[in-house]
């Protein structure tokens, strides 16, 4: 079983976070960069420099990949994979 296939309820904090990584380096088209290295406390917005469209379209996969939606009134909070991790958590002990 490979994490992106892995019941998002059953992974580790760590797997999610490198799940985020992949999705993160695959959508963004980053260059140079592994999940097992991306820091999940770097600030997405003002050290990555994603912008709002980036943004969107990561939230897109994420709800598609962890079977949760994201309003898009949260998007703003989604600046790290950390805090990703912790939202994606969130959304899914609540359904």
């Amino acid at each position: 079983m490979t994490v992106a296939s892995a019941d998002p309820r059953k992974m580790t904090d760590h797997d999610i976070e490198k799940r985020i990584a992949e999705i993160l380096i695959g959508e963004l088209k980053l260059e140079n960069i592994t999940a097992d290295v991306f820091d999940p406390a770097l600030d997405l917005v003002d050290e990555l420099g994603i912008d709002s469209m980036d943004l969107t379209t990561v939230a897109l996969v994420l709800q598609d990949e962890f079977r949760i939606s994201i309003d898009e009134d949260d998007y703003p909070s989604l600046k790290s994979i950390r805090a990703i991790k912790d939202y994606i958590r969130t959304r899914i002990a609540a359904a």
